[in-house]
């Protein structure tokens, strides 16, 4: 039932870094494409003031994530929710404090990008609350790792769909929902973390 990322571990530190500083004190954080749920518990485990809501399209990772809930002695850990970033159908949560998304952007259709910023545009309203993306991203004026070419490669090769995006197309996308970019963090394994704001 449980399933395993391992690069959840190598990367989980690096972004709870980020998230000390750019989440808010208390509420709720909504976790887009939680994956295997690894991720979900270290962040409520790390941030108990923080009540976090994981969520996942696909009904093997809601297993998962379920699974490693219960082995989660807190109670800042919502059960999850199916959401599909990319489906037109609104979402399940109707407000949020801050919305993360780790390694979705690029291993899933541009429709999920549109729709992320669309639905986060609904819930965070104009707090100011951020929205906060981790992956690997092409940048201009930034030379692209080796190993990122080929990793964008395989993906193509499984979706064509996939990818990795362009960091202005995702801020063209950003803006369009009334969002701006307002920080960048690079973190190890050439990976970043971008964070918007309304």
């Amino acid at each position: 039932m449980k399933r395993s990322a391992p690069a959840t571990e190598r990367n989980r530190e690096p972004i709870a870094e980020v998230l000390a500083r750019e989440l808010p004190p208390q509420g709720r954080v909504l976790e887009i494409a939680s994956g295997t749920g690894e991720h979900a518990v270290f962040f409520a485990e790390r941030f108990p003031a923080l009540h976090w809501q994981p969520t996942d399209p696909s009904d093997e990772a809601l297993a998962s994530i379920a699974a490693y809930r219960t082995e989660y002695a807190g109670d800042n850990l919502a059960a999850p929710l199916l959401l599909d970033a990319a489906a037109p159908a609104s979402w399940p949560v109707e407000a949020a404090d801050a919305i993360l998304c780790i390694n979705m952007v690029h291993i899933s259709p541009w429709s999920a990008t549109e729709g992320l910023f669309a639905g986060a545009a609904q819930i965070l309203g104009s707090e100011g609350g951020p929205l906060i993306l981790y992956g690997p991203y092409l940048e201009a004026g930034v030379e692209t790792a080796p190993s990122n070419l080929e990793f964008d490669a395989s993906l193509k090769g499984r979706d064509p769909r996939w990818g990795l995006r362009d960091a202005a197309a995702v801020d063209a996308v950003a803006a369009g929902h009334g969002f701006a970019r307002t920080a960048r963090y690079g973190l190890p394994a050439n990976n970043i973390m971008l964070v918007y704001r309304r």
